[in-house]
Parts: C-alpha cells; sequence; structure tokens
C-alpha cells in the first residue's frame, strides 16, 4: 500500500519535480521557506529531551514575518520582522537583534542557496518516506572531510518544505532529529502574523563595546567554515574577562571561549547526550573552550590554530 501511495504522488508531480537533482530539491527547500505562507507542529528531539514547537511564517505587506513558540515549560518565543528578531522569555524583558533566522529550528542554510555549503558537502538523493502524512524526497548532506557530522533532509514533495532533518554521528548514531508532525499550508498569512507586524517591539540591541577585546584570530579551520561573531565581556558573578568566537560552515556551529586559565580544571574532552562536544586546552595564560556538534578532533585543532593578531 505504501509504495502505491508513494507511485501515485510521483505521477501527479511534474516532470521536472520528478527529474530534480539532490541540489535543485534543496534549492526549491530554500525558495518554499522564504516565500510560502505555512504553520508547522514540530518535535525537536535531542538525546532524551523533547520540545514541541510551533512555526509560523508567512509575508504582510511586503515584509517576511515568522512566529516560533516552545509548547512546554516558561513562556520562550522569537518573532522575526525580515532581519529583526525579538525574543520574548518568562520573566525577562523582550529584547531584539539583527537577524534573518530565528535559531532553534532548521538549520539557517536551508533557507540559503545549497551553494554556500557546498565547500564542506556533497548531496546525494535517497529514498523517498511518508512524513505527517505527506510524501518526502531525502537528500544526504555527505561531509567532504572529517571535521563534521553528515546530516539528512526529507523534502515535501508538494510544497518543497523541510519534513524532517536529522543530524548523525560517523556511526549513524542519532544527534539531533527535527521533525513535522503537521504542516499546513496557508492562502494568506497566520492572523497572529498580521498581528506581529502591527506591534511596536523592542529597537535593536547595541552592538557590544569591544575596544578592550583582543582579536583572536584562527591559522586553519575547516574548509567552508569562518567566523561569524565576535564578543568581548565579564561573565556574570565574575569579573574575568572573556572573548568569545562564534564559527560555522552554514550547519555546523562551533563556540570558542577564551579566558584566563583559573584554578578550577576543565574538562579536556566532554560529550555532551545530546551531542554536543567540549574540547578545552590551555593555551599560554588563558584557558580556551571548544563547543560544537562537530567531532572532538575538530575542535582541538581549531584551539590549536588560535592565535593573538596582534596588527590590529
Amino acid at each position: 500500500m505504501r509504495s502505491i501511495l508513494l507511485a501515485l504522488v510521483v505521477m501527479v508531480l511534474p516532470v521536472s519535480a520528478q527529474d530534480l537533482s539532490a541540489k535543485a530539491w534543496l534549492e526549491e527547500m530554500s525558495r518554499a521557506l522564504n516565500q510560502e505562507q505555512f504553520k508547522m507542529s514540530v518535535i525537536h528531539l535531542q538525546a532524551d529531551h523533547i520540545r514541541p514547537l510551533v512555526y509560523l511564517h508567512g509575508k504582510v505587506n511586503g515584509q517576511e514575518v515568522a512566529f516560533l513558540e516552545h509548547l512546554n515549560g516558561p513562556i520562550k518565543n522569537a518573532v522575526r520582522i525580515d532581519n529583526r528578531v525579538t525574543f520574548i522569555e518568562h520573566d525577562q524583558p523582550a529584547f531584539t537583534v539583527n537577524a534573518d533566522r530565528i535559531q532553534g529550528l532548521w538549520p539557517a542554510v536551508f533557507a540559503s542557496a545549497p551553494s554556500a555549503i557546498e565547500a564542506g558537502y556533497q548531496f546525494v538523493l535517497g529514498g523517498r518516506s511518508r512524513i505527517a502524512g505527506r510524501p518526502g524526497q531525502l537528500v544526504r548532506f555527505i561531509p567532504n572531510d572529517p571535521h563534521r557530522y553528515p546530516l539528512q533532509v526529507w523534502v515535501d514533495m508538494e510544497t518543497y518544505l523541510p519534513l524532517r532533518y536529522e543530524l548523525l554521528t560517523d556511526e549513524k548514531d542519532l544527534l539531533e532529529q527535527i521533525m513535522v508532525v503537521e504542516l499546513l499550508v496557508l492562502e494568506e498569512p497566520a492572523p497572529l502574523l498580521v498581528e506581529a507586524a502591527k506591534q511596536d517591539w523592542p529597537p535593536v540591541i547595541n552592538q557590544l563595546d569591544r575596544h578592550d577585546g583582543q582579536n583572536w584570530t584562527f591559522t586553519w579551520l575547516p574548509e567552508g567554515f569562518k567566523v561569524v561573531a565576535r564578543d568581548h565581556h565579564r561573565l556574570m558573578g565574575s569579573q574575568e574577562p572573556v572573548e568569545y568566537v562564534a564559527i560555522t560552515d552554514g550547519i555546523a556551529n562551533i563556540s570558542v571561549y577564551v579566558g584566563r586559565a583559573g584554578n578550577v580544571p576543565m574538562p579536556d574532552e566532554l560529550m555532551t547526550r545530546n551531542g554536543l562536544g567540549l574540547v578545552s586546552e590551555k593555551v599560554g595564560n588563558a584557558e580556551v573552550v571548544a563547543v560544537g556538534r562537530v567531532p572532538m578532533a575538530t575542535l582541538s585543532r581549531i584551539i590549536r590554530s588560535l592565535a593573538l593578531d596582534k596588527s590590529s
């Protein structure tokens, strides 16, 4: 019965859709995430953590508007109006940052051109499966090197929206899964998005002052990775300054923290239950910690390539 259903779906698809390459499926997914109006009910799974989410997306008066709601626990929502994201959390003042995506759902690159990550991955078509009552086309991301993990996404064969995403270890152990349990395609933007577009959200917070920060750089990063953010601040409850550098290839995100070496030793390596790796090393008088869902060897090599740019 399942094979008959999928065959019927393929029959009604345009010939161009049936003949799409893996990269073309991803390009259609990017277009759909940016242009379609829809509501997704989603389950986000990491180890023993299960988070039910609702995500809305649409266009209101020419503006792209999105809303992400965590359904369990204290209130934790995010609203995006074009390139501004406002976070609304329990017992905290709302704040707004410049961002073109809401973090915490699909990898940001899903809404971007797949060519942005071709340096790190090859795209390969897999089979077709039924997810949330809808047939999906599997596309695998095969790493070009051992410095990142493989992943896979099932793309809805009708709307081209993502239906399921999985991040795996090299041994095929599941690190993270996002799965749609209900997808509604909307003719008009959801009323909540219309109301969100009318609200006066807090202004974008000022960028942190880094005049006393140090310009840490890297002599090596895996192909396709780049520095996307820097931050210098003092830890809460402490006056110790900490430098923060964010690195990404569009899929894998790595955070590097540099601070003065303390009296309490950090673990050399640690893999959390949700697949987040942590590696720490001393570099001169500094304690360096790298965190990310990539192999431990990648984190260690990034730390060892850390260097202080004294020219700026």
